[in-house]
């Protein structure tokens, strides 16, 4: 037993090293995915930038959970935004391609979740288990439909006058009076922190992910 411990040692070691010599590099920690539910209907999948409602149950690798957004806190489902790391990597891994009412069992490995620190109740190197109901989908403030709807002649890039019609629009939606003076401010701040080259437009890459006004 003590023999087959250290040729398991030994085989681990050379094929660190080994990687090390020639470049390689060790492959990436994966989300272990199985779909416990999927709709008849699906209207559309989640992608990067999309918000997500979702309700979740967590748990240990010995089947202890240690949260339920059904039973504990304000009872609430959650709202947060896909891929820009609002939640742990193995959320954002392993929620893609996801249709509203789906649910999903997750098994994170620790690389993709709370690592070696660990997080309050969760210890490090953790290995965690979760089942998640996707809700509802909504594009998000900067989401490739958002910068087409802005866009408007279609040329990939925003002009003052488009971000300024996009205000109004949006003013009038949540039923406020439009109020040039206060969109005319509001464009001129938008241009100073998003137009990065200063050319009087934002380019679909300058068009970051978060700003209050958009």
């Amino acid at each position: 037993m003590l023999m087959l411990t250290v040729l398991s040692c030994l085989c681990s070691s050379l094929l660190l090293l080994l990687l090390s010599v020639s470049g390689g590099k060790l492959p990436e920690a994966e989300v272990e995915i199985e779909v416990l539910h999927k709709p008849f209907l699906c209207r559309r999948k989640s992608k990067y930038g999309d918000i997500l409602l979702v309700h979740h149950d967590g748990y240990f690798e010995n089947g202890t959970m240690f949260h339920s957004s059904r039973n504990e806190g304000d009872k609430q489902a959650m709202w947060f935004t896909l891929g820009i790391k609002e939640a742990i990597k193995g959320w954002d891994k392993g929620l893609q391609d996801m249709c509203a009412g789906e649910k999903r069992k997750l098994i994170v490995p620790p690389a993709l979740a709370y690592g070696k620190e660990g997080k309050g109740k969760i210890p490090p190197e953790s290995t965690l288990t979760f089942i998640i109901e996707v809700l509802e989908i909504r594009n998000g403030p900067r989401s490739h439909e958002s910068f087409q709807e802005m866009d408007l002649n279609d040329d990939w890039k925003l002009s003052k006058h488009e971000v300024k019609e996009y205000l109004k629009k949006e003013f009038e939606r949540h039923g406020y009076p439009p109020n040039d003076t206060l969109h005319e401010n509001m464009v001129a701040d938008i241009f100073a922190k998003e137009d990065k080259n200063k050319d009087g437009v934002i380019s679909s890459r300058e068009f970051t992910y978060r700003h209050d006004e958009l």
